[in-house]
């Protein structure tokens, strides 16, 4: 079982940067992938990134790039995603996920594992 907590959402103007904590307990942190999902009202969860066991490898779709960086630290059992420059269509409940098997990088929904209750991320105009 791996537990996760997720925080860092809120309220910030377009332009503007948010920090989101994953933070993960139970199974071994080590051995799991860990992904980042937002969905917002009447729209279907989708990928947004993900990160390695060892951190060496991540990957983000193609709404984030060059703006949202995840990073892990395995000693805290912890996982972050920085998200700058942030627009309103980025709006949304951000989930983090946890995925014990799979080809990387695991960009579906239904190959993660374990999820978080989700953290608001709201980006007004």
């Amino acid at each position: 079982q791996v537990q996760l907590v997720e925080s860092g959402g809120g309220l910030v103007q377009a332009g503007g940067s948010l920090t989101l904590s994953c933070a993960a307990s139970g199974r071994g942190f080590k051995n799991i992938e860990v992904g980042w999902f937002r969905q917002a009202p009447g729209k279907e969860r989708e990928f947004v990134s993900a990160i390695s066991r060892t951190g060496a490898n991540t990957y983000h779709a193609n709404s984030g790039k060059g703006r949202f960086f995840i990073s892990r630290d395995n000693a805290k059992s912890t996982v972050t995603l920085q998200m700058n420059s942030l627009k309103p269509d980025d709006t949304a409940v951000y989930y983090c996920a946890a995925s014990l098997s799979g080809s990387w990088p695991r960009r579906l929904p239904v190959e993660y594992d374990y999820w978080g209750q989700g953290t608001q991320v709201t980006v007004s105009s």
